[in-house]
């Protein structure tokens, strides 16, 4: 077997060994949240050595991150998919909540929210720029492209506006109840907000 080949296996079983890990690790950060989670629960599952889980992730919070860029270009997807259809901007944000709720019924309110805290968290990298984030990306090119139409004043900062749209966004679906008639009205009072910040009047 040629040293090319030998690199080749030895990295397929770094990656699978890997996907083992996260998936046993996402299993049970469903049912225990992050701060709550037993690694050693988590190594027993994978079939791995405790140090195994360290080597790949050197904390629980580095699986989120991780977790957290596959669903970023899941949710960018859905949503270039959707700003190709015709829409307004009130559509744009209203698409944003329809694709974090989606989020949230695939990976179950505790893990949620858990993942949306990550986005407060002190222990982030601090050089993180938020170009680095598809959804943050994507949400702030098609409110420029409004902005371009005509559709929001020349004078509004659609960036600022844009980033501060969905850290409050994200705060809220944390901190609310997930009941439907509890979160319906407070979604809707705060959309009729940012339209208003955006100059976008009804």
């Amino acid at each position: 077997m040629t040293p090319q080949i030998k690199q080749s296996a030895r990295e397929l079983r770094r990656l699978q060994t890997r996907e083992r890990i996260l998936g046993a690790a996402i299993a049970e950060f469903r049912a225990s949240g992050m701060a709550g989670a037993d690694v050693g629960a988590i190594v027993d599952v994978a079939g791995v050595a405790h140090g195994t889980f360290f080597f790949h992730f050197p904390t629980k919070e580095h699986v989120l991150l991780e977790l957290e860029q596959r669903e970023q270009q899941r949710m960018a997807a859905d949503l270039a998919r959707f700003f190709a259809t015709p829409h307004d901007v009130a559509d744009t944000l209203a698409e944003m909540v329809r694709v974090l709720e989606k989020l949230e019924r695939r990976l179950g309110g505790r893990l949620f929210k858990d993942f949306l805290a990550l986005h407060f968290s002190t222990s982030r990298p601090p050089s993180e720029e938020w170009t680095h984030h598809p959804v943050i990306v994507a949400v702030i090119e098609e409110l420029q492209r409004a902005q371009q139409r005509g559709e929001i004043p020349a004078e509004v900062d659609v960036m600022h506006n844009g980033m501060s749209f969905l850290a409050g966004l994200y705060a809220l679906l944390i901190t609310i109840p997930e009941a439907a008639e509890v979160r319906a009205p407070v979604m809707a009072e705060y959309l009729t907000t940012y339209l208003y910040g955006l100059r976008v009047l009804p």
